[in-house]
């Protein structure tokens, strides 16, 4: 999907560093020429040597560098890319760039290139709260500089978590694809996935919700987006950054999310992972409810919400080619996800064990079972964004059979 599109890689000074290594073999995996240049800050986490091994080439440290310089190497490294990519981008690396400083080779390619940059912040959860780094953030962002990430969870640092974690290397690679023009085995496809929780409100305080983080749903999408397609996100409350190159929708309630789904279609490939809640307070009080009223606890009458994916897969005009959804269960997990399969009359569904201990339900890895009417297949234990790539690459098989 990259072939021959020439890349330039800054890599900063951070303990993320260790990342952008494994950045350059994702971006030669995809067939692009990849350019290395490393801060004075970098080379404390990863040497010149590393990375021009997997770039095939040396890497570049000095903006006064004779080998270089002598025909202004820093403008011709800052020009011959089709992309530039600062990964990761620190604190002090955004600000440089703000600021337009030209103190070093990185920031001075920076400052010369005319190509479009992709920055992924990296850095204490602290710095990346920080008026000045938000100040400097949205300056870039006036400046058309493209951002990707930062994401959720813990730091180096003991103790320490938050928003600042670096993009995963895949992250950052869809974020390159939508930039320089996707073209993958989804191109021209149209998909639209929820994903996370819904909330429904009991009063002004409470609601019913789920422990869904998100992480599979997003993590689809991210992969369709990478694959090619126009991806639609319709997304319940998550802590998670919106993925590369995907149109976003946000909302609180089953009913919210029907309505959002509805009116994107029609798409090609509908992927319901959202883990909407099944009931909702049969009435929402304005104002708190205490917790005794008249002596007693109170009663909370509830009413079934609308069922999403049986309501798209049963339409008889504008049902998406292939509809696709999830069966979280705790008990009897293959049996219950073929009745699903037959109950909501969709195409595939694929079924999770998320019995308590599995740490599924937020957690990083699932194990996934597709169930269609054609059989079982059980896939091995997996990362959510390996799941992600292989629910893709089955999409993309199944949109091509059904094209031919």
């Amino acid at each position: 999907m990259l072939k021959s599109r020439r890349i330039l890689l800054v890599i900063g000074g951070g303990i993320a560093a260790y990342k952008s290594l494994g950045l350059i073999r994702r971006l030669r995996e995809c067939g692009a020429h990849v350019r290395c240049i490393l801060t004075a800050a970098a080379q404390h986490f990863v040497t010149p040597l590393a990375a021009g091994a997997l770039c095939g080439e040396r890497a570049f440290t000095d903006l006064f560098d004779a080998k270089s310089e002598f025909d202004v190497g820093h403008v011709r490294l800052a020009r011959d890319p089709d992309l530039v990519v600062v990964a990761p981008a620190t604190a002090d690396l955004i600000a440089r760039m703000a600021g337009g400083h030209a103190d070093d080779l990185a920031a001075a390619a920076l400052l010369a290139t005319d190509k479009p940059i992709l920055i992924a912040p990296a850095m204490n959860p602290q710095m990346w709260a920080a008026k000045a780094t938000q100040r400097n953030l949205a300056q870039l962002k006036a400046d058309g500089v493209h951002v990707v990430g930062p994401n959720a969870g813990e730091m180096a640092e003991r103790g320490e978590a938050g928003i600042g974690r670096m993009a995963e290397p895949l992250e950052i690679v869809a974020a390159v694809e939508a930039l320089l023009g996707r073209a993958g085995p989804l191109s021209g496809k149209r998909v639209l996935v929820t994903s996370g929780p819904t909330c429904e409100p009991i009063d002004a305080v409470r609601y019913i919700a789920n422990r869904s983080s998100g992480k599979q749903g997003h993590a689809i999408a991210a992969a369709a987006a990478a694959a090619g397609a126009d991806v639609v996100l319709v997304s319940g409350p998550v802590s998670l950054p919106d993925p590369p190159a995907v149109s976003v929708v946000r909302v609180e309630t089953a009913r919210e999310m029907l309505a959002a789904v509805e009116k994107a279609l029609p798409v090609d490939v509908a992927v319901f992972a959202a883990a909407v809640a099944d009931w909702r307070p049969e009435r929402q009080s304005a104002g708190k409810i205490k917790k005794r009223q008249h002596g007693q606890p109170p009663t909370l009458a509830l009413v079934e919400n609308p069922d999403i994916l049986s309501t798209i897969a049963h339409r008889k005009s504008g049902r998406p080619r292939l509809v696709i959804g999830f069966a979280a269960e705790t008990d009897h997990v293959l049996a219950n996800a073929k009745a699903k399969l037959a109950a909501k009359s969709c195409d595939w569904i694929l079924a999770n064990d998320v019995s308590p201990g599995t740490g599924i339900m937020g957690g990083d890895t699932n194990t996934i079972t597709l169930v269609t009417t054609a059989g079982i297949e059980p896939w091995p234990p997996q990362s959510k964004e390996n799941v992600a790539r292989t629910v893709v690459e089955r999409i993309a098989a199944a949109m091509a059979d059904t094209n031919s």
